[in-house]
């Protein structure tokens, strides 16, 4: 439950904050890059346009946590 509350804090946050929202895209969007490295550029795109909304919503507290630690 405590994991679902985060989630659901930090995606409303994301929502609120579309400075914040493309921040935590990218980061997630590069975390996710860095994990697939053995997929082409162009099928790597593909691949994020598709599970794009998967991603950012399972990785979206940890987006979140990564952007304040980033202020520090």
């Amino acid at each position: 439950m405590e994991r679902d509350n985060l989630m659901h804090g930090a995606r409303t946050a994301l929502n609120r904050d579309p400075e914040i929202r493309a921040w935590a895209e990218n980061y997630l969007k590069e975390k996710t890059r860095a994990e697939m490295s053995e997929l082409s550029d162009e099928d790597f795109e593909k691949h994020w346009r598709y599970h794009k909304p998967e991603i950012v919503h399972a990785g979206a507290a940890e987006a979140m946590l990564a952007y304040k630690e980033r202020e520090r």
